[in-house]
């Protein structure tokens, strides 16, 4: 099948639902999930939508077939609308925001801050995570501060930093100190991902864990959320 460059491969578009995690955390949905990554995480609970093994799965959509599935699933009632992955800053994701926008949608992203877009200022919120050592993957604090600069003045931005261990909380206290600016949430590491079972107990000491921690380092100014969508869930896709 041939594709434009404008083309956006799609390994899900699901909801309404609720965002599960990150600043905007309970708020409805429709999330949109691309498909392709420059990262491969060691506890990656998206491996569907980020191993080039599943690559025959992801649809080549242009920006209108995804705006009129978003539009199908929320009864044409503007809604948030998640762009995630995968990496979707690795997609031409700006035409569907400019359509969205113009229909009232407004436009969420997480990714990591690792490859630099101009549209990231027409986002509505966006949510950077960085990969903590925890992750195997190499970490550029360059192409963060590019990211963050790119962002438009009316873009709420966050930064979101999983925890799975000690040595991950030391280093998401350095990204504490980098980025005094940004709002920061902690998030208890799920490595429970793919077809594995949620272990909640598991999880609910962790959380705790990272509850104390933050309260005993006096880092009061950062949030320490679970990811919802898990507590309800479990590994479940497309909910």
């Amino acid at each position: 099948m041939s594709t434009s460059t404008d083309t956006i491969f799609i390994s899900e578009i699901f909801g309404p639902t609720i965002q599960g995690e990150g600043a905007l955390i309970g708020q409805p949905t429709v999330f949109v999930r691309t498909g392709g990554c420059d990262f491969r995480c060691s506890w990656c609970d998206t491996l569907y939508a980020v191993d080039k093994k599943y690559r025959k799965d992801w649809i080549p959509m242009s920006a209108g077939a995804v705006l009129e599935k978003v539009e199908k699933l929320s009864h044409g009632q503007p809604i948030l609308i998640t762009l995630s992955g995968g990496n979707p800053a690795m997609q031409p994701l700006d035409e569907l925001i400019d359509a969205g926008h113009k229909k009232g949608f407004t436009f969420a992203m997480e990714t990591q801050g690792t490859v630099l877009q101009p549209w990231f200022s027409k986002l509505d919120a966006m949510t950077l995570s960085p990969k903590p050592p925890s992750s195997k993957m190499k970490f550029d604090a360059e192409k963060l501060s590019a990211c963050i600069k790119a962002v438009g003045s009316n873009t709420s931005l966050s930064l979101k930093i999983v925890v799975a261990d000690e040595r991950d909380l030391e280093w998401a206290g350095e990204r504490r100190i980098a980025h005094p600016q940004l709002p920061i949430v902690l998030q208890p590491c799920n490595l429970s991902s793919g077809d594995a079972a949620v272990d909640p107990d598991a999880l609910n000491a962790k959380m705790r864990w990272l509850v104390d921690e933050v309260n005993s380092r006096h880092w009061f100014n950062v949030r320490v959320l679970p990811q919802l969508h898990v507590q309800l869930w479990g590994n479940e896709r497309g909910v």
